[in-house]
């Protein structure tokens, strides 16, 4: 089967988060009988090892999970699972990892690393990427780098991106929750108001970020607010829901202890209770430079073109850049849908064949 059968097949059956059963089932139908050694180091995973005999391992990402999206496509090769659609191109990418292994079994003895081709679940929920590292397959198979290739509309098809050091943003939910005292309107003296001290939050929040250096990148936004119960009542309760996206450690740290620092400050003001929570999140795709130079050198002509700017979209790929040297990259789909929205599709007889000749590029690399 060619890399666009794998895609379009894998399209008409996605699955969300860590329970991939079909989709897992598909990926390793292709593996076996590949001559790699299978493993699933956590649920929802698939890992192929190729031993060459070499020292050092190359890594390969593909990402399989897709999003609770109704697709609106009409493409013959449409979900079959109501609700639930490859809007992001993980199809696309786990394809692509497909046809590389597809690749490497024939071509092993010419290799100059081992491979490993990392198939996770959960990019789009808790982070498979960060659970496969925890599980030690990386210094279990001597993973001395690692190369992964998202879809991206907007770029030219067929064409791959990419940029040295901070390429996508660390994305940190933030809630703030304010605890007042409700009373009616009447009396309202006699309360505290949750609605007031949220709005002033808010305020000085955005001012905050607004300060931050024009030339740090970053976005910040609140997108949700609730309060109250009725309207000739002080509101007891807001909430704040937002985002945060940063690149570097500092601009996260200053950003999270001002957040708190603002809460601290409103509550003393006003009486009321603020509490600030950031979660986890991503931590920032950061290119290695040393390897993205000898990608770049090595390439030549064939070498990816320069992104001029990080986006500010998220992605779990970066905890393993944490534990090895990894390069990102962007393959361009033209002008198509929004990643993400119901009706997102791609000319995949055009781009994937093209992505699949760049990762075999990646995996001679001396």
């Amino acid at each position: 089967m060619t890399v666009v059968d794998h895609r379009r097949t894998l399209h008409t059956i996605p699955e969300v988060g860590d329970c991939l059963p079909e989709t897992v089932q598909y990926v390793r139908s292709v593996l076996e009988g590949l001559g790699g050694a299978l493993s699933a180091p956590i649920p929802g995973s698939v890992c192929a090892f190729f031993d060459a005999g070499r020292p050092e391992t190359v890594a390969f990402r593909a990402d399989m999970d897709a999003l609770p999206v109704t697709e609106a496509t009409g493409a013959p090769y449409a979900s079959t699972h109501s609700g639930v659609m490859h809007a992001c191109g993980h199809d696309g990418h786990t394809a692509m990892a497909l046809a590389l292994a597809e690749h490497v079994a024939a071509h092993r003895s010419e290799l100059p690393r081992n491979v490993l081709l990392l198939f996770q679940p959960a990019e789009e929920t808790s982070g498979g990427a960060r659970r496969l590292c925890e599980s030690g397959i990386l210094g279990k198979h001597a993973v001395t780098r690692v190369f992964g290739l998202h879809l991206w509309p907007g770029l030219p098809a067929g064409r791959v991106y990419t940029r040295p050091g901070p390429l996508m943003a660390r994305a940190n939910e933030v809630t703030v929750t304010v605890t007042g005292k409700s009373v009616h309107l009447s009396r309202a003296s006699q309360g505290r108001d949750a609605l007031a001290a949220g709005a002033e939050y808010l305020r000085r929040a955005y001012g905050m970020v607004d300060a931050l250096p024009p030339e740090e990148p970053r976005a910040f936004l609140f997108g949700k607010m609730t309060s109250g119960t009725v309207r000739n009542a002080v509101s007891g309760r807001t909430v704040l829901e937002g985002s945060l996206r940063t690149y570097r450690e500092e601009t996260y740290r200053f950003c999270r202890e001002q957040l708190e620092t603002i809460g601290h400050g409103l509550s003393e003001e006003t009486g009321c209770g603020v509490e600030v929570y950031l979660n986890e999140g991503y931590p920032a795709v950061w290119n290695h430079e040393g390897l993205y130079k000898t990608v770049c050198d090595a390439l030549g002509d064939a070498a990816p073109t320069l992104l001029d700017v990080p986006a500010l979209a998220a992605e779990d790929f970066s905890f393993y850049q944490r534990a090895v040297p990894g390069v990102f990259f962007f393959l361009g789909v033209g002008k198509t849908p929004e990643l993400h929205a119901p009706d997102f599709d791609f000319d995949d007889m055009t781009v994937l064949p093209k992505g699949v000749e760049f990762l075999k590029k990646l995996l001679m690399l001396e």
